[in-house]
């Protein structure tokens, strides 16, 4: 049966079923909306938890694991998130590596001496000492423990909403996580890329069916710039906004507070209709702080 769809404008129109939950465009106003999610209320959401338009996350802190609270606008907390470090793991991993390094240098200062003194020689040392970082690099990720993701309605962990996959140890330019509910059921995938972070940070939501639906970006290419290239201008605030993929308009906002400790907040009020899935919404928040190691 056709899908009516409500933009943000007032302007209705309808497709056809098989367009029923990808984004769209308006005829009217060219705004990105959800097909078939046009009476936004509450309980349309997965969980009422998620039935809200801002969200404030705060880190606690003196932890080895990363956690955070999510509370609602009025302070209540509805949300534990928290994210192993695995700091013993992680230490394994890191002498394991060193020791990956010292075997390799070993080896090459044997082939070295087995050439003699020579060119050849001289061409084995420099490429030994210009492949000893990556491979200590390479096996501490390889032997390194993924790091998930978990958000739980409370402390005590006994309920998980959502958990956020790291999906492989060995990725270097594009790094991926999979957003997945308490069922298992795959909501979205994130994903960033290094290159981009050099001047801009950005991070990409894609659908399960791979389309890139929203993008979360810096809020000013200026004051990027100024933090990457202006001596302690990185201790400056980084705020990101939320855009739908291709397009310029801002559905919300990931701003961080004044405050020693991590304090956000994360306001979709802009997203009226709320297309944006606030589940996926909340879980990208936690990736902009701890995936960017801030």
């Amino acid at each position: 049966m056709p899908v009516t769809v409500t933009c943000e404008c007032t302007n209705r129109f309808s497709l056809k079923d098989e367009f029923s939950g990808r984004m769209v465009k308006c005829p009217s106003c060219g705004a990105a909306v959800r097909a078939g999610t046009t009476e936004f209320t509450p309980e349309t959401q997965a969980d009422p938890i998620f039935g809200r338009d801002v969200f404030l996350l705060r880190q606690q802190a003196l932890r080895i694991n990363e956690r955070y609270n999510v509370s609602d606008d009025r302070g209540q907390p509805i949300l534990f998130v928290e994210r192993p470090a695995h700091f013993l793991r992680n230490i394994g991993a890191l002498l394991g590596a060193l020791l990956a390094g010292f075997v390799w240098m070993t080896l090459v200062g044997a082939v070295e001496s087995a050439l003699g003194s020579g060119t050849a020689s001289s061409v084995v040392g420099l490429i030994g000492f210009l492949a000893v970082l990556p491979i200590i690099v390479c096996v501490a990720m390889a032997l390194g423990k993924k790091r998930h993701v978990s958000f739980y309605t409370s402390e005590d962990k006994a309920v998980r909403v959502l958990e956020v996959i790291q999906d492989k140890k060995l990725q270097f330019i594009t790094r991926t996580y999979t957003l997945r509910d308490a069922e298992g059921t795959e909501l979205a995938r994130f994903r960033k890329n290094y290159l981009f972070n050099l001047v801009r940070r950005k991070w990409e939501v894609v659908s399960p069916d791979g389309k890139v639906e929203w993008i979360a970006r810096e809020d000013s290419i200026i004051l990027s710039l100024v933090r990457r290239f202006v001596p302690f201008a990185e201790l400056l605030r980084t705020n990101f906004i939320f855009q739908p993929a291709g397009s310029e308009r801002i559905v919300g906002e990931f701003k961080r507070k004044m405050t020693i400790l991590d304090r956000y907040a994360l306001d979709l009020t802009a997203d009226r209709v709320r297309a944006f899935d606030r589940r996926v919404a909340v879980a990208l928040g936690v990736m902009l702080d701890t995936g960017e190691r801030r």
